[in-house]
């Protein structure tokens, strides 16, 4: 029965998703869902992205947390449009919470979408949100077991960013193990290292999403 049920609560919302994606699609808007566990530098990220992008590209952005709005407020002071959801306890964001919040945002004009999910290295990966990609941050603290540990969240990503590379000569973090677990379990990840806090290797990632976005400009009728 409890089978059943979380089948059931994943397909209604593989639904919405779907929906969430042609609407994105129509619009040309291209959709990062942004998972890591809590602590892993994602609005670091956000942050440098924009500052990176938001000459080239109109972006907006949505928060995901259990509550409180501190990562929406470091986001506004960029003048980037964003939306803060607050899940009240619910450990990921679902396709539904994003259908509420897009009307917040002119998706005619947003070129790039982030969706910074809330901190968990397990629903997030379960539940779809209409993204075209989804993007995971591994940091160098949390260990090099996490890939043998949590394997949906790099089955399901298309990146890897493994972040606070400035770190590594102060914490136990086996790269070739990290590489090598994320790999087997997606052997197409793709894998940068960065570190968020001096800005090394990100230049790698910007190219990388700016090549995603002109692609898919492209792709769309």
């Amino acid at each position: 029965m409890k089978i059943s049920v979380v089948k059931n609560v994943l397909d209604a919302n593989d639904r919405i998703a779907m929906d969430n994606r042609t609407l994105f699609d129509t619009n040309k808007t291209y959709v990062i869902n942004l998972m890591s566990s809590p602590g892993a530098g994602k609005t670091t990220l956000v942050e440098k992205t924009i500052e990176a992008l938001k000459d080239k590209y109109v972006i907006s952005v949505i928060e995901g947390d259990i509550q409180d709005t501190c990562d929406a407020d470091r986001v506004a002071k960029l003048g980037i449009p964003v939306v803060q959801i607050n899940t009240g306890g619910a450990c990921h964001i679902d396709g539904n919470m994003v259908r509420e919040a897009l009307p917040a945002f002119n998706l005619e004009k947003t070129d790039l979408l982030v969706v910074e999910n809330v901190g968990n290295l397990v629903c997030p990966a379960e539940f779809k949100v209409g993204e075209n990609v989804k993007v995971m941050i591994l940091s160098t603290p949390e260990g090099a077991d996490k890939p043998a540990k949590y394997p949906l969240m790099f089955q399901e990503s298309s990146v890897m960013i493994i972040n606070k590379m400035d770190l590594i000569p102060y914490v136990d973090f086996d790269m070739k193990r990290a590489k090598r677990d994320a790999l087997v379990s997606n052997k197409d990840l793709k894998i940068f290292e960065v570190s968020c806090k001096t800005s090394s290797g990100l230049s790698d990632w910007f190219q990388w999403l700016e090549d995603q976005i002109e692609s898919f400009r492209k792709s769309s009728p």
